[in-house]
């Protein structure tokens, strides 16, 4: 959609616009990062906004977050909250234009914010962030909704045929600790990078498995 423009979400940061924001970081989330044992582990948070995850993870340790916004205005909480946050870590730009590697990506109100035209695209571009056997894990809305997005809902099914040809699933399941006005309606995901051997050819995938945790 041509509204969906870096303009068009920086001002609703700017005028405090974000109803989706929750305030802090997602309790199934959380629940994940608090499971992960290596804080050297290299994570992205696309259209991070306000970043409540990014700023828990730093309070626990992390120091290799990154966080992507188009939006200039989205960082001014984490700026506040974790005023050491490393600033060549705040990526102002469009996610499709990212050029770094990580072993971990965190989706949380980003897929069902983008224009479900790009959702092919954004599959394809985790894959290509992602080191070897990556993650990607977070939230996805469990159903379509009734009204023209942002957001914009799907389906377990839909997701599946979405991820599998880039994506080991390890995880697609509803999640028992949403938030109470999203409980029964947010799938937690774990999809593992799959791995391509070239000895066998492009498209036949490499089985290994390295647990982040």
């Amino acid at each position: 959609m041509d509204r969906l423009t870096a303009s068009y979400w920086n001002e609703k940061y700017h005028t405090q616009e974000t109803p989706w924001d929750i305030g802090y970081a997602s309790p199934p989330i959380r629940h994940y990062f608090e499971q992960v044992k290596d804080k050297n582990t290299r994570m992205l948070i696309p259209g991070a906004g306000k970043a409540h995850e990014a700023i828990y993870l730093h309070r626990l340790g992390f120091r290799e977050v990154w966080v992507c916004d188009w939006a200039a205005d989205a960082f001014a909480h984490l700026k506040q909250e974790a005023p050491d946050f490393p600033e060549h870590h705040l990526l102002v730009m469009d996610f499709f234009s990212i050029d770094l590697t990580f072993d971990l990506i965190v989706e949380q109100t980003f897929f069902c914010a983008i224009d479900p035209s790009l959702r092919s695209k954004y599959v394809q571009k985790v894959h290509e962030l992602l080191a070897p056997e990556g993650r990607l894990i977070g939230l996805l809305f469990a159903s379509p909704f009734g009204f023209e997005g942002p957001p914009f809902g799907g389906t377990k099914e839909e997701y599946q045929q979405l991820f599998h040809p880039y994506f080991d699933l390890l995880q697609l399941k509803t999640a028992d600790n949403s938030i109470q006005p999203r409980l029964g309606n947010e799938l937690f995901m774990e999809f593992k990078k799959k791995g391509f051997d070239k000895s066998q050819g492009e498209g036949k995938p490499n089985q290994r498995v390295t647990p982040l945790i």
